[in-house]
C-alpha cells in the first residue's frame, strides 16, 4: 500500500511562520493562571497600550479533542485551529503541545459596554466599575451569521434579557424545512433542541440577539443566521452582569494594531486576497498609533508587516525589526581558543 504524502501549502506554511514569529515567549498554562487572579478571559485594562493577556501552552489529554481545550481556554473555532495549523482537530494525539491563543490587541473604539468585531469573532466586555476598582475588560469567542446572513453592523443596545426562551422560527427556516419535507416549527421550547440555549439578550436591531446555543462547536465560526451566539457558561456569565440599555457596538475590523511596551503588533483574521481595504486602513492605524507620543518612535518592520497580512495567523505580530545585538565582549576569546589544537592556537596568537 503507498503511503499518502502530506501536501505542504504555501498558506499552511506562512501560518506557521506567523505563529512563530507571534510567540516570543510561551508560558504554561499553569504559569499564565498564577499571573492572573481574574477570572478566564478576564483582564485588567493595561495603563499604556491596547493588549491584553498572553499566549501559552497546554498538553493535550486523552479523549480530548481541539475544540474540547478550545472551549476550556475561551477560545474559538478559526483562533485554536490557526494557532495549531498541524494538530488533529477530532483526535490529537495525547501530550500533543496545543498554542492557546490567548493574546489580543483591544478593538479602536470606545471602551464602553459591549464591543462585537465580526472579522474576529469575538465579543469585548467593559463592565462598569466603582471608583476603587481597577477598570478591566472580558473578552469571549463568538459565532456569527454565515454568508448571506450577516450581522449587522453598527451601534445599538440591549432592550430585553431572556431566560429558557422559547425560539419563533423565521420563515426562512420554516422554508428550508419543508423543503427537506420535515414539518415546519412553529415554535420550539425551551429544552435541549432549542438552538437559542437558556440566555438570549434581545438588541434593539428586529430579529437579532445575543444568545446561548445547543451546539457550541460551532463558536468561532460564521454559522449562524446573523445572531450572535456564545457558549452556555459565557453567556450566563454576562447575562447574570450586563444591564438593559448597554451599549452594543458591532464593528468588522480585519486588521488591528497594538502596542505593548516599546513595540508594535498587528493581528489580522483575513488575508489580503480576502480584504476589501485592509492595506489602506491598517496603514492609516499605523499612522495614528504612532502619531501618539507613546509611539512615535517605534520602528516597523515592513516585511514582517506582509508576511503577517499574507498569512493571517489571527495572533498578534510583532513588526519591530530583528533585535541587532551588540558585540560580545572579547573575554570570550580564551575560552574558545581552548578548545582549538595547539598549533591552531599558537597561529592564531601569532597573527592576533
Amino acid at each position: 500500500m503507498t503511503p499518502k504524502i502530506a501536501t505542504v501549502t504555501p498558506s499552511l506554511v506562512g501560518r506557521c511562520l506567523a505563529v512563530m514569529f507571534a510567540l516570543w515567549v510561551l508560558p504554561t498554562a499553569a504559569q499564565a493562571e498564577a499571573e492572573s487572579s481574574l477570572p478566564r478571559g478576564h483582564y485588567a485594562l493595561p495603563e499604556s497600550g491596547n493588549m491584553v493577556g498572553e499566549v501559552y501552552t497546554v498538553e493535550t489529554r486523552e479523549g480530548q479533542t481541539l475544540l474540547d481545550i478550545a472551549r476550556e481556554h475561551n477560545v474559538g473555532y478559526e483562533e485554536i485551529r490557526n494557532a495549531n495549523p498541524e494538530v488533529s482537530l477530532w483526535a490529537p494525539q495525547p501530550g500533543t503541545e496545543v498554542v492557546i491563543p490567548a493574546r489580543y490587541i483591544l478593538p479602536p473604539a470606545r471602551r464602553e459596554g459591549v464591543v462585537i468585531n465580526v472579522a474576529e469573532l469575538r465579543l469585548y466586555y467593559y463592565p462598569d466599575t466603582a471608583d476603587n476598582e481597577t477598570p478591566r475588560v472580558e473578552t469571549y469567542p463568538i459565532g456569527i451569521g454565515r454568508e448571506g446572513f450577516n450581522t449587522p453592523l453598527g451601534v445599538t443596545e440591549t432592550t430585553m434579557k431572556l431566560k429558557d426562551p422559547a425560539w419563533y422560527p423565521p420563515e426562512s427556516v420554516r422554508q428550508e424545512a419543508r423543503e427537506r419535507g420535515d414539518p415546519p416549527p412553529e415554535v420550539v421550547p425551551p429544552g435541549p433542541d432549542n438552538p437559542l440555549g437558556q440566555h438570549a439578550i434581545m438588541l434593539d436591531i428586529p430579529g437579532y440577539l445575543i444568545h446561548g446555543t445547543n451546539r457550541p462547536d460551532g463558536i468561532g465560526m460564521r454559522a449562524s443566521r446573523g445572531c450572535i451566539r456564545m457558549m452556555p457558561e459565557t453567556i450566563e456569565d454576562l447575562f447574570s452582569r450586563i444591564a438593559v440599555g448597554e451599549r452594543v457596538n458591532i464593528i468588522d475590523m480585519p486588521v488591528k494594531v497594538g502596542r505593548q511596551g516599546e513595540r508594535l503588533y498587528v493581528q489580522s483574521f483575513e488575508s489580503l486576497e480576502e480584504q476589501e481595504n485592509g492595506m489602506g486602513d491598517l496603514l492609516e492605524a499605523l499612522s495614528q498609533l504612532q502619531q501618539r507620543d507613546a509611539a512615535a518612535d517605534i520602528p516597523v518592520d515592513y516585511a514582517r508587516l506582509r508576511q503577517a497580512l499574507e498569512a493571517s495567523s489571527w495572533q498578534p505580530v510583532a513588526l519591530a525589526p530583528q533585535e541587532t545585538r551588540e558585540p560580545e565582549p572579547l573575554q570570550w576569546f580564551d575560552e574558545v581558543l581552548a578548545l582549538l589544537p595547539w598549533h591552531v592556537q599558537l597561529v592564531t596568537r601569532q597573527q592576533g
